[in-house]
């Protein structure tokens, strides 16, 4: 995924609009989480405060934010899976 946005939402005299928003941002994992928030900051720079797609926008962006920083900083097991183990070289067998 690049940080491009499709080119019809930045078009002039496009409106932004909440199922833009939605559209853009409802599918977002982890991994990509920043670089869709950029895309939204992006289209709702220019809109008014109070505009709808805004107000979405910003509630998408913190969203964005809180997946993005968990899904890089934490694990999660559920109580049928086994961690995988550890990356890191045992001391003892280090070459």
């Amino acid at each position: 995924m690049s940080g491009a946005e499709r080119s019809d939402r930045l078009a002039a005299g496009h409106t932004v609009t909440v199922e833009d928003i939605r559209e853009l941002t409802g599918g977002a994992t982890p991994h990509f989480g920043l670089q869709i928030r950029d895309r939204v900051t992006r289209l709702i720079a220019g809109l008014p405060p109070d505009h709808p797609a805004r107000i979405e926008g910003e509630r998408a962006i913190g969203r964005l934010e809180q997946i993005a920083l968990e899904g890089q900083t934490e694990g999660h097991v559920q109580e049928y899976e086994l961690p995988l183990p550890s990356l890191r070289l045992d001391p003892k067998h280090e070459a």
